[in-house]
């Protein structure tokens, strides 16, 4: 996918509509200690309690098969202010294989 490298954006800092940079920023990954994680840890039976709970029944997490995996990661852009040059991240990006700025 082609964006230009300058577009005109609203800016916070200076309030008005000015040209604004875009430079592609690498995407943090979650934690594998991640609320959802443990969440799902909890559900499978390896909190404390009575019982079976699921615990043989279902395989490891590392074990299960990722079905629905996507196979493109979304691009995180940082937007530069050429006024006052205050920058800020699109966190929210474009799901593309490639980004390239023109």
């Amino acid at each position: 996918m082609k964006i230009p490298k300058l577009q005109k954006k609203l800016c916070r800092k200076c309030k008005t509509h000015t040209e604004h940079k875009i430079a592609q920023v690498k995407r943090k990954t979650a934690s594998s200690l991640s609320k959802g994680s443990k969440v799902r840890a909890r559900c499978r039976g390896l909190a404390r309690g009575n019982g079976s709970r699921g615990r043989y029944s279902k395989p490891a997490i590392t074990k299960f098969k990722r079905t629905g995996a996507k196979s493109t990661k979304k691009t995180d852009f940082r937007y530069t202010c050429q006024v006052c040059k205050k920058s800020s991240v699109q966190s929210s990006g474009i799901r593309s294989k490639r980004v390239e700025l023109i």
